[in-house]
């Protein structure tokens, strides 16, 4: 029974910026590659290496990959709460109940309060933040006052479950 998952989430980095500022780096490297490596012309005025620029090219396309792999994944259970921000957890944490006093879906201000989106380290005394999009997340206080903020796009979903759960917590 406590392994009955009753509320899941799976998270991608979607601002429409961001990828559109990762795509036209990819492609300004690939056009490059092509005119240097492939067509013989220089590219730009102070062109680099071919070896460079084949270099830069593959270590942008690996960022965005890497970029593309990001996801926070919130899983609740009856025995408490499991987040995983991968790759760079590779396994659940889990969050019991019983060490968590507050436990509430809330507005915030990413920028403002943790300094963006990401994994988010004691920024402006906040506590830890786990966020890839938008402005609600799951507000969670451990027994021992620190704090973790968990970004979701199912507040309303959210908040039911905890409510269902008794560990809606203000």
């Amino acid at each position: 029974m406590d392994n009955e998952i009753l509320f899941s989430e799976r998270q991608r980095f979607k601002q429409w910026w961001v990828w559109m500022i990762i795509i036209g780096i990819n492609a300004l490297f690939l056009f490059g590659v092509y005119k240097q490596v492939i067509n013989g012309q220089q590219f730009g005025d102070k062109p680099m290496s071919e070896t460079g620029l084949l270099l830069t090219a593959g270590l942008t396309a690996l960022i965005t990959l890497l970029f593309v792999s990001f996801r926070l994944d919130t899983i609740i259970k009856r025995d408490g709460i499991y987040v995983r921000f991968f790759p760079f957890h590779l396994s659940f944490k889990k969050y019991a109940w019983n060490t968590i006093s507050k436990s509430f879906v809330r507005q915030y201000a990413a920028i403002s309060e943790y300094g963006g989106w990401g994994i988010r380290f004691n920024l402006f005394g906040n506590g830890k933040a786990y966020n890839v999009s938008g402005n609600k997340g799951l507000q969670l206080e451990f027994n021992t006052n620190e704090k973790l903020l968990i970004g979701t796009c199912k507040p309303a979903e959210l908040t039911q479950t905890l409510n269902t759960l008794g560990q809606l917590k203000q």
